[in-house]
């Protein structure tokens, strides 16, 4: 399954895009600002193409994706959340997208992980981040 980020909107406080699955629209993205120097907490990942696999979380205690092998970064997850100020790093997932927010974001990544799940089971998942 391949999974594409296209990042639309940069601004001061976010970065908010487009997933997609397969070439079909899935659902917006948010994520930190994307920055020339990583500022922990507070940095976009790099584009890129990563291997993505579903494994338990400690922090949100549950099954969530994790992006692997980013470079400088550690524990880079797809979950919900609304704002930079949720994401640490990570991509969060929204039905609607506004300023600096995505919206219905429980909704979207529940389908999302509905999605993601079931193609673990017999193919490899990649994500790519432009």
């Amino acid at each position: 399954m391949d999974l594409n980020v296209k990042r639309l909107v940069f601004s001061e406080e976010s970065t908010v895009g487009e997933l997609s699955i397969n070439g079909e629209f899935e659902c917006y993205t948010l994520e930190d600002k994307v920055r020339p120097v990583k500022i922990k907490g507070k940095t976009a990942i790099p584009a890129g193409r990563y291997e993505v696999i579903i494994n338990f979380s400690q922090r949100f205690q549950r099954q969530l994706p994790l992006l692997l092998k980013v470079p400088d970064f550690e524990g880079v997850r797809i979950h919900p959340g609304n704002t930079a100020a949720n994401t640490e790093g990570c991509i969060l997932v929204g039905e609607t997208k506004d300023d600096n927010f995505v919206g219905h974001s429980r909704l979207a990544f529940d389908r999302l992980f509905e999605k993601l799940k079931a193609a673990s089971t017999t193919e490899k998942i990649f994500i790519k981040i432009e």
